[in-house]
């Protein structure tokens, strides 16, 4: 075939990469957030978010902000009843037929309430019936009101997980996420053990799990 027929592509290769961490972004690239746009929640996904998700089945009205495809895979791997045992799945399941999951109270209490049951203990110790956790009538001494129990940390299930390939409980704090994190990366990264391999897929799980944790501002 003559060569001016012949078809001459005018661009050899127009990809796109999406930006390094880090790496600032330009007005021209594709991958800008626009302006009321906000990032997926995914670790290392620099796309828009376009759905959200809740975080855990104790966490529902708090909730991630996942692209599309990010937040199909989030959809395929939820399980609301993960972890529950089978008298507690039941126990749920009967509550969402009967009061749809909302909690009930009742309006009157027995004599073997907990309320009848503390009026009549501080009747006996000459507290007159009422409560007085601040001791402001004196009846406390020297001890005073006893010690508040803290709360428990509320935690996602992407924080969850990544405190988990850290090989860290759920109360972990940044400096010790840090430490863990520089740790586990020198034992199985192959220029630090040797060029020993068959830590890679452990690595690619701190490194993950490390992104999700700066992203989630615990570091």
């Amino acid at each position: 075939m003559p060569g001016a027929f012949q078809y001459k592509p005018k661009f050899v290769d127009i990809r796109v990469r999406p930006p390094k961490p880090g790496e600032t972004e330009r007005a021209d690239d594709v991958f800008a957030l626009k302006p009321g746009e906000r990032r997926c929640d995914h670790p290392g996904c620099s796309m828009p978010a376009a759905a959200r998700a809740p975080k855990s089945r104790e966490m529902m009205n708090e909730h991630y902000w996942f692209c599309q495809p990010h937040a199909a895979e989030y959809n395929r791997n939820w399980n609301f009843f993960a972890g529950m045992s089978e008298g507690e799945i039941k126990a749920r399941q009967e509550q969402e037929q009967t009061t749809g999951g909302r909690p009930t109270w009742d309006f009157k209490a027995s004599r073997n309430s907990r309320e009848s049951a503390t009026f009549t203990k501080n009747f006996a110790r000459g507290k007159g019936g009422y409560q007085d956790p601040f001791n402001l009538f004196g009846h406390g001494g020297a001890h005073g009101p006893g010690p508040q129990a803290q709360p428990a940390r509320r935690l996602g299930k992407i924080e969850r997980n990544a405190l988990a390939d850290l090989d860290l409980d759920d109360n972990a704090e940044g400096p010790a996420i840090r430490a863990r994190y520089t740790e586990l990366v020198k034992r199985c990264h192959p220029d630090a053990n040797g060029g020993d391999r068959s830590a890679e897929n452990k690595l690619q799980r701190v490194i993950k799990a490390y992104q999700a944790l700066r992203k989630a501002g615990m570091v």
